[in-house]
This record gives C-alpha cells, sequence and structure tokens, in this order.
C-alpha cells in the first residue's frame, strides 16, 4: 500500500492541476509531464507547464466491464483527449450519458473523485473531463 501511497503523491501537481512538460526548443507540451524531449533529445530544454482544461473528444470508449475498484461506475465513457494546446490525455468524461459523447465535442477538465482504497482508506481526487453543452 506504501508504493500506492508514494505513487500518488509524486503524481500530485499533474493529477490536480493538469501540468505537463513543455520543451523551450522546439515549443512541443507534454501530458504527462516528461523529462525529455522525444524531437530534440538533449538539446531541449523542459520546463513545467499549466494546461487550460480545454479540449475535445480525440476518441472514446463506453467501458462496460470495469477494472476492481469501479465497478460502481460502470457503465462510463473514457476518452482520448485532445487538449487546446495539442497534447493528448485520457480522462474519463463524467456527468453525460453513455450514448451522448461524440468524437470533437468539447469538454472540460473538472476535479472528481477518482476512488478510495476502502471505506476507511485514503480518497484519491484527480481530473476528469465534462462535455461543454451544446447551445
Amino acid at each position: 500500500m506504501t508504493e500506492g501511497l508514494a505513487l500518488h503523491w509524486r503524481l500530485h501537481k499533474p493529477r490536480y492541476r493538469l501540468i505537463g512538460t513543455q520543451c523551450k526548443t522546439c515549443n512541443e507540451k507534454f501530458f504527462p509531464p516528461r523529462v525529455i524531449c522525444p524531437t530534440c533529445r538533449r538539446k531541449g530544454v523542459i520546463e513545467p507547464f499549466q494546461f487550460s482544461g480545454e479540449g475535445e473528444i480525440y476518441s472514446y470508449t463506453v467501458v462496460r466491464a470495469a477494472p476492481t475498484g469501479f465497478e460502481y461506475q460502470k457503465p462510463y465513457v473514457i476518452a482520448i483527449v485532445k487538449l487546446k494546446e495539442g497534447a493528448l490525455c485520457t480522462a474519463q468524461i463524467v456527468d453525460c450519458e453513455i450514448d451522448e459523447p461524440k468524437i470533437g465535442d468539447k469538454v472540460d477538465m473538472i476535479f472528481r473523485k477518482i476512488m478510495a482504497d476502502d471505506d476507511s482508506g485514503i480518497i484519491r481526487y484527480g481530473y476528469k473531463f465534462k462535455l461543454r453543452r451544446r447551445v
């Protein structure tokens, strides 16, 4: 259990603030954070970058056979979200019907409960995305 806790705190900034990295040499942005730019390699200068949390659904699927710890949420939508700044990230789409999301729909990052270890354990929070309502 301590390994899970250590990993949880190491990922604190990306999970709670959608912080990735940016290569100052080529301007490419990464989420999750990287320590080396795959294009520039050693010439790249990597620094933290705060994403806006705005994006669109690049691809998605409906999870009907959930892994342990997520059974109570099924069925649910998992998507690859293309962030406004260009990076791709994987996240759950919440507060929608499973047939509602469409590729290209605009989404906004929100902060939600991800899971709890058990009734008296740690509750882990992080980012998910919510559909921006069509007008």
